[in-house]
Order: C-alpha cells, then sequence, then structure tokens
C-alpha cells in the first residue's frame, strides 16, 4: 500500500471517529469507548506509515 493511500485511510478512520466524538462530548460513555478504539488504530497506522517511510528512505 503506498503512503498517500495509508494517510489518506488514516484520515478517513478519523473522520468516522468525530462523530463519536461529538456523542462522547455529550456524555456518552459507549461512544469514547469507540473513540479510543479508533485512536488506537491511528496510532498503529501511524507507526505503520513511519515504517514505511523509514524503508522507502533506507532502500
Amino acid at each position: 500500500m503506498s503512503v498517500e493511500a495509508m494517510v489518506q485511510n488514516m484520515i478517513e478512520e478519523l473522520n468516522s471517529a468525530l462523530v463519536d466524538a461529538v456523542k462522547h462530548d455529550k456524555g456518552n460513555s459507549a461512544a469514547g469507548t469507540r473513540v479510543r478504539k479508533a485512536m488506537q488504530d491511528c496510532k498503529a497506522t501511524a507507526q505503520a506509515i513511519r515504517v514505511q517511510v523509514q524503508n522507502d528512505k533506507n532502500n
């Protein structure tokens, strides 16, 4: 997968999490759980992007 596609995927994940973030701010604790999961997924995606960019740089 290209770095561009990985970043685009991360943006889409964050946009999806925005809906649950609004619900969480209104007091919905289940939405907070979904936001935390989305953030963990974004963290993993960001790490994968960093690894890919580093590998591309070294090759």
